[in-house]
């Protein structure tokens, strides 16, 4: 009885919590947390629930904040808040015009699904289905598709990650003349070029897809 009352107690102190937030996206940190101006307020920051992008400085990182600002930078939001996490940010999901911004994340391959606290099934499937689009994220070689809460646990290292010189001049080793989409011979090189070598021309769209006519064929 105990137990059952502990219970209900905990679930009517989460729906207290909870509440609905709408307002206006004035920043993108990263690819799953974003600052929200409410009239009224100060602006909060949200982080998206479920999904986990990868780290700023890990691969892909930047390009899935890209993704995220292309999607919501500017516009109103709503989030339906969960809680908030030991940073101190409120997570919660967020649609704009009625659209999943987490699923829509996952489905660009711009984002993991975060299991361990993800409560939405349709974005494991969404994720099986970028994966096997090798769309997104999914188009990196296998040796940098590290999950980011693995990457933050190992201190943001990955071994078999091409050395880059710190000149500035210095083109990352593995990089040859390759300029267009037409000398790519398949999509994982593509993404190659684009992630590790910064030939930003084979993404004109910015959406982390480099090469659509390569890799959206997969």
């Amino acid at each position: 009885m105990v137990r059952v009352i502990g219970l209900i107690i905990g679930l009517l102190a989460t729906s207290v919590h909870a509440e609905e937030l709408t307002g206006q996206v004035i920043k993108v940190n990263d690819g799953d947390t974003l600052i929200l101006r409410i009239a009224g307020q100060r602006p909060v920051k949200v982080r998206l629930a479920g999904i986990d992008a990868p780290e700023y400085d890990q691969p892909y990182g930047k390009t899935a904040r890209r993704v995220l600002t292309a999607i919501v930078f500017g516009r109103t939001v709503r989030v339906n808040t969960r809680s908030r996490d030991d940073y101190g940010r409120i997570v919660g999901t967020v649609t704009l015009s009625g659209q999943d911004i987490e699923a829509a994340l996952v489905e660009r391959g711009a984002a993991w699904v975060y299991r361990r606290y993800n409560r939405n099934p349709r974005l494991v499937d969404l994720e099986a289905q970028a994966k096997a689009a090798h769309r997104g994220l999914w188009a990196l070689p296998a040796s940098q598709r590290i999950p980011p809460w693995e990457w933050r646990h190992n201190g943001k290292t990955v071994a078999s990650s091409p050395t880059v010189s710190s000149s500035p001049s210095a083109t990352p080793s593995g990089c040859g003349r390759k300029r267009t989409c037409n000398e790519m011979r398949d999509c994982e090189e593509a993404q190659f070029y684009l992630q590790t070598c910064g030939l930003k021309r084979l993404d004109g769209d910015q959406d982390g897809v480099p090469c659509e006519n390569l890799c959206e064929q997969q």
